[in-house]
C-alpha cells in the first residue's frame, strides 16, 4: 500500500467524519429543539470521528519521522515517492534518535560528546592579571571573637589581681627585710638560709592553707641553730605583732619531766588562743621552739595534734619551726667524708646535694623517734669553716666596741678546737659557740 492510497483513505474518512459531523450537528440541533431519543446514536458517531482523528494524528507523525530520517541521510522509500509532487518542503525540528545510525557513528558521537565533557571539566575560571575586575572579598567578622577577647581580658585581668593580691600578702611580713638580716646576721649557712626563705615565701604568699608550715632546723652545737631563732622571732614580732609569735625555751618552760603533762596542756591552750587571735586579725602566727631535743613525749604529742590537717582552719594557718641538734653526728660524718667531692660546688648547688643525700637518712633517724617529725621539712644546717668563726669573731668585736685588730682575731680563732684538715676544709668543733666568751674576756 502507498503512501498516496493511505493518504486518500484517511482524507475520504475524515470528509465522511466532517460530513457526519455537519449532519450529527443539525441532527444534534433538531433533537435539541425537538427531543433527546437520539443520545445514543450521537455518542456512537463521537467516538468514530475521534478514532479517525487519531488516526490522522498517527499518520502526520509517521510522516514527519520518514521525512526527519531523509534529511539525515537515510535511503529509503520517503526519498522516490515518500514526497507530493508541487507540495512545498517543510522543515521540522531535528530530533536524535538511533535509527537509521551505524555502530560505528554511534561510537564516533559518543567520544565526541565525551570530549567535550573532558573539555568542559578542564576549564579553568582565568581572572585578569590586574585583578581590577575582580569582587572585593567582604571578610565578615565573628561575633564569637570578640566574645573570646573580651573573656581572655577578665581572666588576664583576675589573674593579675590574684598575683597582686600575693605580693601585697607577702609583704605584710617583710620577707625581704629578713633575708638581708639572715645574710649579715649568720655566717656559713646561706644554703640553708636560702631553702627556709623559700619555704616561708611559698606559705605566707596566700592565707588559706589546707595544712600548717613545719620546718626543723637540724645541726651540731655553734652552727647558728638558736641565733637563728632569736632572728625569726625578733622579725616577725615587728610584722605580725609580738602577740602572735611565741618563742618556747624547752629547758626553761617546761624542765622537770614530772610537769609533762601539765606543760603539754598549758602549751596547747596558748597555741590555740595565738591562732584564735591571729584569725580574728587575718595573720599566721609563728611558734619556734628551742632547743627541741629536750622535748618531753608529752609535749611531743600535744603538738603533734596541733599541726595535724583534720583540724579546723585556724590552727591550718600556722608556721611552727624546730630548733634541734637531733641527727648532727650524719651531718658530721656526710661532711668529713664528702668535701671533696663537693669542692667544685657553688653554695647553692652544694646545700641541695647535701640536704638531697642527707635528708633520707635523718629523716629515718627522727622519726624512730616520734611521728612529728614525718610532718616537718628538715633543714640541716652545716659545719663552720675557720674563715666563718673568724667573722664571728669580728662582728662580736665590733658589737662590744673593740678594735677590730686582724691580728688579735687570727689569735682568737684559733684558739678554738677543730677537726683535722679535710682536702682542704678546716671545720670548727664547736663553731661560734665560745666567740662571746672569749671576747667577754678581753
Amino acid at each position: 500500500m502507498g503512501d498516496q492510497d493511505v493518504y486518500e483513505r484517511l482524507s475520504g474518512s475524515q470528509t465522511d467524519g466532517e460530513m457526519g459531523d455537519e449532519k450529527g450537528e443539525s441532527e444534534g440541533e433538531s433533537e435539541k429543539r425537538g427531543s433527546w431519543t437520539g443520545t445514543e446514536s450521537f455518542y456512537q458517531f463521537s467516538s468514530s470521528l475521534r478514532a479517525v482523528v487519531r488516526i490522522r494524528q498517527k499518520y502526520q507523525t509517521m510522516k514527519k519521522r520518514r521525512l526527519e530520517l531523509a534529511g539525515l541521510g537515510g535511503v529509503g522509500p520517503v526519498v522516490g515517492a515518500g514526497l507530493f509532487t508541487g507540495a512545498p518542503v517543510r522543515t521540522s525540528p531535528k530530533i536524535f534518535t538511533f535509527e537509521g545510525l551505524t555502530p560505528s557513528s554511534t561510537t564516533t558521537t559518543l567520544s565526541l560528546l565525551l570530549q567535550k565533557k573532558k573539555k568542559k571539566r578542564s576549564r579553568r575560571v582565568m581572572f585578569p592579571s590586574g585583578g581590577g575586575c575582580r569582587a572585593p572579598l567582604v571578610k565578615e567578622r565573628s561575633r564569637a571573637k570578640n566574645c573570646l577577647f573580651l573573656l581572655c581580658t577578665i581572666l588576664f585581668l583576675q589573674v593579675y589581681n590574684a598575683i597582686e593580691n600575693l605580693d601585697d600578702h607577702v609583704l605584710k611580713y617583710d620577707l625581704e627585710g629578713l633575708e638581708k638580716t639572715l645574710c649579715r646576721e649568720v655566717f656559713g649557712q646561706q644554703g640553708a638560709m636560702e631553702a627556709l626563705l623559700a619555704q616561708l615565701r611559698e606559705y605566707l604568699s596566700t592565707y588559706v592553707h589546707n595544712k600548717p608550715l613545719v620546718l626543723s632546723l637540724h645541726g651540731s652545737s655553734g652552727v647558728g641553730k638558736s641565733h637563728v631563732g632569736r632572728l625569726l622571732a625578733a622579725h616577725f614580732r615587728s610584722v605580725v605583732g609580738e602577740p602572735l609569735v611565741l618563742q618556747y625555751f624547752v629547758l626553761h618552760h617546761c624542765p622537770l619531766e614530772d610537769d609533762a603533762w601539765r606543760c603539754a596542756r598549758a602549751l596547747t591552750i596558748l597555741v590555740s588562743e595565738t591562732v584564735l587571735r591571729a584569725e580574728e586579725e587575718e595573720k599566721i602566727p609563728v611558734f619556734i621552739f628551742d632547743e627541741a631535743e629536750h622535748l618531753h613525749p608529752e609535749l611531743l604529742d600535744a603538738l603533734w595534734d596541733l599541726v595535724q590537717s583534720n583540724l579546723s582552719n585556724e590552727y591550718l594557718n600556722a608556721v611552727y619551726l624546730f630548733l634541734s641538734n637531733q641527727g648532727h653526728h650524719h651531718i658530721t660524718k656526710h661532711l668529713l667524708h664528702n668535701s671533696s667531692s663537693d669542692s667544685m660546688m657553688t653554695v647553692s648547688e652544694y646545700h641541695g646535694n647535701f640536704v638531697k643525700e642527707l635528708t633520707p637518712l635523718l629523716r629515718n633517724t627522727l622519726e624512730t623517734l616520734h611521728p612529728l617529725w614525718a610532718e616537718a621539712e628538715l633543714i640541716p644546717l652545716t659545719l663552720l669553716e675557720k674563715g666563718h668563726v673568724t667573722e664571728c669573731f669580728l662582728d662580736e668585736m665590733m658589737r662590744e666596741g673593740f678594735y677590730p685588730d686582724r691580728t688579735n682575731i687570727e689569735r682568737l680563732a684559733g684558739e678554738i678546737e677543730y677537726y683535722p684538715v679535710v682536702w682542704g676544709r678546716v671545720y670548727a668543733l664547736t663553731g661560734c659557740k665560745q666567740v662571746v666568751a672569749k671576747v667577754n674576756l678581753l
